[in-house]
């Protein structure tokens, strides 16, 4: 019996390059997923290689200038010459299927990686020196890696390929246009300028001021509005989040929501189908490691990317060793959820506790060094908010029903306070 040989077609990648040559604008296509190190032959590699830098300098990808730049690399003489770029050229009548090879190309990739990945999940089934849940943990991380791959970016980017991204981003926003999602609070957008991919925005206050009413606001109006929104909820329960999402949407108290829905309020019932139609994913899971929350996020973005992540509050999810104390945990958990944010290139929203210090001041005002656990939390944070409710503190206050959130920290521009409208009945915050 004739061993399988590992998964490779060499005329899909033949007939990828082909239509790149032939058309300049084939490359809009593929560029951004298409890889390199998808093609089996180096010699393929090294022309696509050559394609994409023509591409990212903004010069069309055609025979005379792709020849140049391996030329440049000095990859020439490896693949034989401009003949073969002239032979993969006469190859397909017309660049129309362009998509169709590349996929090819990219799937037969994806099924020699997972031969890969197979080998060393066998190989972590017999090491006996590691405890059986870090590797059955290690073993799921290698699936959904590949799971989440057409997704997510792995590797080196030249600065070339940075420059144009950034470039479009910026062009496609118009003046005065926010450069993340938008919190719903035009005053917070303003200092923020949204929730921002590739960020960790840290939201801590104490408890009971109001940390899940603000990030269920946030997520709510996202969710509205179209996006995607995935909630790791390690404290309150699932039904507990509906419950108050229900009471946002119908604006009334949160404790008449059950009796509404025993009696078979039609308007409580509708809006309960509304809700059920957004797309917002809770997972309730208590204590959930850092590793185990990262491969359930791959699970849930290999279905479709998700627009934001919540963590509600990341002092209760576990580090990877039972071994760590509390300063050794937040530490590990606070740069897992920072290097989450850089794989799905999506803002995650944590929620933190403040430390009892911010109680025992005569300016209640929360600082960053009320931060609890960690002082990784402050580094490893792009933005932290505090929630600062005046009424709390002082019961005649003129601020009775508002809510201060304070941008204390925004690596990427500056700080200041914006006001809201707190509801305690339907715990939601408001605009002003």
């Amino acid at each position: 019996m004739t061993p399988p040989t590992v998964p490779y077609d060499i005329h899909a990648e033949r007939a990828t390059l082909g239509s790149l040559l032939l058309e300049r604008d084939a490359i809009v296509v593929v560029g951004q997923w298409l890889k390199a190190e998808h093609f089996y032959l180096e010699k393929h590699a090294l022309i696509y290689s050559a394609v994409l830098a023509c591409y990212q300098r903004r010069e069309p990808p055609d025979i005379t200038t792709v020849s140049s730049e391996l030329r440049r690399t000095g990859a020439l003489e490896i693949i034989c010459g401009t003949s073969l770029l002239g032979e993969l050229m006469t190859e397909i009548p017309t660049a129309i299927h362009i998509e169709y090879y590349a996929r090819t190309v990219e799937r037969t990739a994806l099924g020699r990686a997972l031969i890969e990945a197979g080998g060393k999940v066998s190989a972590l089934g017999y090491d006996d020196s590691c405890d059986i849940e870090e590797r059955m943990s290690a073993a799921g991380q290698l699936i959904y890696q590949l799971a989440t791959q057409r997704q997510v970016a792995g590797g080196f980017t030249s600065l070339s390929t940075v420059a144009s991204e950034y470039m479009d981003s910026v062009q496609a926003a118009e003046d005065g246009e926010l450069l993340g999602l938008s919190t719903g609070y035009p005053d917070l957008d303003t200092i923020t300028q949204g929730l921002k991919p590739g960020e960790l925005i840290v939201l801590a206050a104490r408890p009971g001021v109001g940390k899940t009413s603000l990030m269920l606001s946030i997520a709510y109006g996202l969710a509205v509005a179209g996006h995607r929104i995935g909630i790791f909820s390690l404290e309150m329960d699932r039904d507990l989040l509906l419950q108050r999402l229900l009471a946002m949407k119908l604006n009334i108290e949160t404790a008449h929501i059950p009796r509404l829905i025993r009696s078979g309020n039609q308007k409580a019932i509708n809006a309960l189908a509304e809700l059920a139609e957004l797309d917002i994913h809770i997972d309730h899971s208590g204590a959930l490691n850092i590793t185990t929350l990262r491969d359930r996020a791959r699970q849930l973005t290999a279905e479709k990317p998700v627009d934001l992540w919540v963590v509600d509050y990341l002092q209760l999810a576990k580090s990877d060793s039972d071994r760590d104390d509390d300063v050794r945990r937040v530490t590990a958990v606070s740069n897992g959820l920072m290097g989450m944010a850089r794989e799905f290139r999506s803002p995650v929203l944590a929620l933190s506790q403040l430390s009892r210090a911010v109680e025992g001041r005569a300016e209640h005002i929360p600082m960053l060094s009320d931060l609890r656990g960690s002082g990784a939390l402050e580094q490893d944070a792009s933005q932290v908010w505090f929630i600062y409710r005046d009424e709390l503190y002082h019961p005649e206050s003129e601020k009775k029903g508002l809510a201060e959130i304070h941008v204390s920290k925004h690596r990427n521009g500056g700080t200041g306070m914006a006001m809201t409208r707190f509801e305690a009945r339907t715990t939601r915050f408001w605009p002003l």
